[in-house]
């Protein structure tokens, strides 16, 4: 892979999901289920993040390789622990995608501030 190919030489488009919101009735309710856990993994990745920074070294060598095995750890740690419950985030997140009529008061109310 060249390197190069990555860097950003043009506009970056607008976020998609925020455009489609009012899209999301074609999407199965499991698919929805999984899409909230995943978002609540990402918080609570974030959150295992701050809390691993508080209790310093472990120990563990400080080499690239060594910090990219304790990230994925966190990463596989936070993704469990969203889909076996997690802080029940996810109910408010799925709610807010099945309710169809909340999406499209959203986007109406983003375009207006945009």
């Amino acid at each position: 892979m060249d390197s190069a190919k990555l860097i950003l030489t043009g506009a970056v488009s607008p976020p998609s999901p925020l455009r489609d919101l009012g899209k999301l009735d074609g999407i199965s309710e499991e698919k929805k289920k999984q899409i909230a856990k995943d978002f609540e993994s990402v918080f609570i990745n974030k959150l295992l993040n701050e809390m691993k920074n508080t209790i310093g070294d472990w120990g563990f060598d400080k080499d690239g390789a060594s910090g990219q095995v304790q990230g994925i750890f966190w990463l596989y740690l936070a993704r469990d622990i969203a889909n076996n419950g997690g802080f029940g985030m996810w109910k408010d997140i799925y709610k807010f995608l099945t309710d169809s009529s909340q999406a499209k008061t959203t986007t109406q109310s983003l375009d207006k501030n945009i």
